[in-house]
């Protein structure tokens, strides 16, 4: 007779790897009961047959009509029934069941061929329950934890947005909203601010990025400085590769005449300035590095807020 198992891969799960013993068990005990009448071994061929096409419960009710008319086939009946139940590809597997069929052989069939195998079945289905709730309590772990991320994911979105709100209402009462314009633009270096004046009073402040080599004043086309001294807003460029730019009247003559005397040429096209285009959601980040040749860089939001409050004439004041 053939293993209820014929045709199924095995190795499913961790109860697969028995089943190969089981077969060979199976096997061997077909040829010592060849004596079995012709129509049981039908019957038991019919009920392995509707197992191995996935028909479980129907195999489980011809084993139980089996073991009802051919009792001496109990253990033989009992130990293929508790294989289904722990079938992996059975949907509806009762490792429970399994285990109390096999329970069954070892209890009233002391002497059976099937005895050894039911006994490392149960130690297997023992084995396996012992690692399914290990998992099980691994996972829920796991679930809760991502749940707490999610909660506090939303409480820093929360908060964020919060002292976003915050920090909106400080700065509207530090620096009241005007219309300006702005008479003086103050940038510090060191600081790595741009304040925006009028009248003595502040109008706004903003972070900024500066030359890529930002100590000591420029002296000469390419070194990467930011100029030190004062200077006026000239021009302005609303179709800036860095959103919209506002030129800055360097050099100054002292700019011109150090140039001379170092034998080398002052530069120019000094701005303050947007992002370069298409960088535009790097946003306030930009600040945290010097990253421009001798410009002033602020961010998109930031550079038209001052080209509205800072006309043309506005004076320019960079400090060290």
């Amino acid at each position: 007779m053939q293993s209820m198992l014929s045709g199924k891969t095995e190795g499913q799960t961790g109860i697969g790897k028995l089943f190969k013993l089981s077969l060979v068990c199976i096997i061997k005990l077909t040829l010592i009961c060849g004596c079995t009448s012709l129509h049981m071994e039908s019957s038991l061929k019919e009920a392995n047959e509707y197992s191995a096409q996935g028909s479980y419960l129907v195999s489980l009710d011809k084993y139980e009509q089996i073991l009802e008319k051919y009792p001496e086939t109990g253990d033989r009946v009992l130990f293929e029934m508790g294989l289904i139940h722990v079938h992996p590809g059975n949907w509806q597997r009762n490792e429970r069941k399994s285990r109390e069929y096999f329970q069954k052989i070892i209890q009233d069939y002391p002497k059976s061929e099937y005895h050894r195998a039911s006994e490392m079945m149960i130690a297997h289905i023992d084995a396996m329950t012992v690692k399914e709730k290990e998992i099980a309590t691994h996972q829920a772990q796991m679930h809760a934890l991502q749940n707490e991320l999610k909660r506090r994911d939303g409480e820093m979105a929360f908060l964020n947005k919060r002292i976003s709100a915050l920090e909106q209402e400080l700065k509207s009462k530090v620096y009241p909203v005007q219309d300006g314009p702005a008479d003086r633009i103050v940038i510090e270096k060191k600081a790595r601010r741009l304040t925006l004046m009028t009248g003595g009073q502040i109008l706004r402040q903003y972070k900024i990025a500066l030359g890529g080599n930002p100590e000591g004043p420029k002296e000469r086309q390419g070194d990467n400085k930011t100029p030190e001294g004062t200077y006026v807003i000239n021009s302005r460029n609303h179709d800036s590769r860095y959103h919209l730019s506002l030129r800055i009247s360097y050099p100054n003559d002292k700019d011109k005449k150090r140039a001379r005397e170092l034998g080398v040429c002052p530069g120019g096209d000094i701005m303050i300035h947007g992002i370069k285009n298409g960088l535009s959601h790097v946003g306030e980040s930009h600040a945290l590095v010097d990253w421009t040749r001798g410009c002033i860089a602020v961010t998109d939001e930031e550079i038209e807020e001052i080209d509205k409050l800072a006309p043309l004439g506005t004076a320019v004041e960079i400090r060290p």
